[in-house]
């Protein structure tokens, strides 16, 4: 995993590391659709977690909305806060 990128996100009481990269970011975005976004956010996840967790992972994302929480505290750390304004 790119040690650039970790991210340790602690779930349920337990560290989990995760290591999202642009291709999987920009795979997760493309995935989505507006009537499918649980199965995109889940493989997300799994793509990105590191191996150790990966298990402990799988067993959270059984659980109702865990894998659209999980993406979404993955990808608040992971994009960027840019400073966007229109006209001036």
């Amino acid at each position: 995993m790119e040690t650039a990128n970790k991210i340790v996100l602690t779930i349920q009481g337990r560290k989990v590391t995760f290591a999202p990269s642009l291709d999987i970011y920009n795979d997760y975005i493309n995935a989505m659709m507006p009537n499918n976004k649980v199965a995109p956010a889940r493989n997300f996840v799994m793509r990105c977690v590191d191996p150790e967790d990966k298990d402990h992972v799988r067993e959270l994302l059984d659980k109702p909305g865990a894998p659209i929480q999980i993406a979404g505290a993955i990808m608040e750390q992971y994009t960027p806060d840019l400073q966007i304004t229109v006209g001036e």
